[in-house]
């Protein structure tokens, strides 16, 4: 599974961006909804609200915009209805494209994401298209020069982690989404910072395509990020280093 952290950094990088113009504030206020209305308003007890209210933390958001989302989800106050929805299609050179989206209208949500695709050089499928490519799984991301493989080897597997590998210049750290927490603390206590550390859909396999292939393929990413519905995108895609090297600038 080596090479996961790259292209999540790159939307970590944008992340930061968009955060600037109030986006990505958006979406966490979406996913903080959603994950106390289907998990309940207490993070203790709803892991994904935990890591949800992280997210937000982790973006500068100010707590009262925590709060008011966290009791919107619960019950606590009026708001819009979203409702989870996920969308299969293929970018360039056939690699699979798969997208998380919380809607308060799922028709109009289908019809701007397929006109995505379509502008894009994609192709929407079927439910089930795709999604048996991917695995939900936590990955974390933590810089080679900071500490010793062997040592963190330790500190992770001992944690539950399912894999530790290097890429060069990040060591990434895949576990099942029920132990991220508790490798996540394993970190904290042990004071290793990590740069990284989502519950992500990652591909069970890489495709391989061409530079051209991936430039669009990046371009359908971002486009479809875009979209205000949009919570995540998801991709098999094995971006050549040329093209990761042009994304990062």
């Amino acid at each position: 599974m080596s090479g996961h952290s790259k292209w999540a950094s790159i939307k970590h990088k944008k992340a930061a961006v968009d955060a600037k113009r109030g986006k990505v504030f958006t979406k966490i206020i979406r996913e903080i909804t959603v994950a106390a209305k289907m998990g309940g308003g207490d993070p203790n007890t709803n892991p994904r609200l935990r890591t949800a209210i992280e997210s937000a933390k982790t973006a500068n958001m100010p707590a009262d915009n925590i709060d008011r989302a966290v009791k919107k989800g619960s019950g606590g106050l009026e708001g819009v209805s979203y409702e989870e929805i996920f969308y299969e299609g293929y970018g360039p050179g056939g690699a699979a494209v798969y997208v998380q989206c919380l809607s308060d209208n799922k028709n109009r949500t289908s019809s701007e994401i397929r006109s995505v695709f379509s502008k894009r050089n994609g192709n929407m499928a079927g439910a089930g298209s795709v999604a048996w490519l991917f695995e939900k799984k936590g990955l974390i991301a933590i810089d080679v020069n900071i500490i010793k493989e062997d040592q963190l080897m330790e500190i992770v597997l001992n944690a539950g982690a399912e894999d530790l590998s290097n890429t060069g210049e990040k060591y990434e750290i895949i576990t099942d989404p029920h132990n991220f927490e508790t490798v996540k603390k394993a970190l904290d206590d042990a004071k290793v910072k990590y740069e990284l550390a989502t519950l992500q859909m990652l591909p069970k396999n890489l495709a391989p395509v061409s530079s051209d292939q991936a430039r669009q393929i990046a371009a359908l990413i971002e486009a479809l990020d875009d979209h205000d519905d949009v919570q995540n995108v998801y991709t098999n895609c094995d971006f050549p280093h040329d093209v990761l090297k042009e994304l990062q600038q």
